[in-house]
């Protein structure tokens, strides 16, 4: 399949016919929905791009079947496929990844990446709640600097929720109806986090101790010195929402909410300010990108992260103001 003079099109029609006639409507057929989806995800991820390069178009309109994203999201109960349908899109971005870090678009990959465009937009318009609870995992491995497709995502927002005007003279974030609610997100990120950085991490939050952890942090975090490629971006992502989480959880324990006086002088927003002046100019982007990840319809992480965001710049010195350039 690696070789140059490959033809995709035999085998698209014979995924397709398959998937046709294994997804008719037929009792027999819908005894056994799941386990066929099941067998279909695992083939696909077995093909992906990064691979079988030379079945990326096919494999793209496979994926985007309406059949198969109807039976992944919508028909099959429980949203039993989403994690699968997840997985699939989380391939496709990482073969997209270096072309896209490095802006190394040829012919051919940009219309690729014209075609994921528009799943994305599908799945933006049909299906908004899939993109909202997975939001974390595809902008994990997505590239920073992959703006364009990183918004089509954080866009996202249940469908039963009605958007405020942000332009109406008396809004205040902090009164609005979903403000308070936890986002789900299924993406584990906990586990990305090694024991021992998150056993410290805990005990840091909670008592403060020990003392050296901040002057530690950037060291968990950088992993090279080659520009472009000294973070562990990953690990910010996950560092960036489990502090955030901890620190939600905690002021909602007492019966409070996100406001600049509620977040200031706290160990959550000492590792925030930690973050913020000890790294270089690369990881300020990498760190204010993950923290902007969470900037989306109206929730209790949007309502923390922003004014964490407010904090920091209003705190900033003289070297860190400039992470206001990045974000703006």
């Amino acid at each position: 399949m690696r070789n140059r003079v490959f033809q995709q099109l035999p085998y698209h029609r014979t995924f397709i016919m398959l998937l046709l006639e294994l997804c008719a409507p037929d009792d027999v057929l819908e005894s056994i929905n799941f386990q066929v989806l099941t067998a279909f995800s695992y083939t696909f991820h077995l093909l992906r791009p990064s691979k079988a390069p030379a079945f990326a178009y096919a494999w793209l309109e496979l994926i985007s079947h309406r059949i198969f994203i109807a039976r992944m999201l919508q028909i099959t109960p429980q949203q039993k496929g989403w994690a699968m349908y997840a997985q699939l899109l989380v391939d496709l971005f990482k073969f997209f990844a270096p072309f896209l870090r490095n802006n190394q678009l040829t012919k051919p990959t940009q219309l690729l990446y014209k075609g994921t465009l528009r799943v994305l937009l599908v799945l933006l318009h049909d299906f908004p709640e899939f993109l909202c609870d997975y939001h974390y995992g595809f902008c994990d491995v997505i590239p920073p600097n992959c703006i364009q497709m990183r918004n089509l995502i954080l866009s996202a927002f249940p469908r039963h929720m009605r958007l405020p005007d942000p332009f109406m003279p008396d809004l205040k974030v902090d009164l609005l109806k979903d403000i308070a609610s936890s986002p789900r997100i299924l993406t584990n990120f906990t586990t990305v986090i090694p024991q021992t950085l998150k056993k410290n991490l805990d005990s840091y939050l909670k008592s403060r101790s020990p003392v050296t952890f901040l002057t530690e942090l950037r060291g968990h975090l950088q992993v090279s010195n080659e520009p472009g490629m000294r973070y562990n971006i990953t690990l910010m992502n996950a560092l960036v929402l489990y502090v955030g989480t901890q620190a939600i959880s905690y002021i909602q324990s007492m019966c409070k909410v996100p406001v600049m006086g509620n977040i200031t002088h706290s160990p959550h927003m000492d590792v925030y300010q930690n973050l913020a002046i000890d790294l270089d100019t690369e990881g300020r982007y990498l760190f204010l990108n993950a923290i902007a990840n969470h900037l989306r319809y109206p929730n209790s992480h949007t309502h923390y992260f922003s004014c964490t965001l407010l904090y920091l710049f209003a705190e900033a010195n003289t070297e860190a103001i400039q992470v206001c350039n990045f974000v703006t």
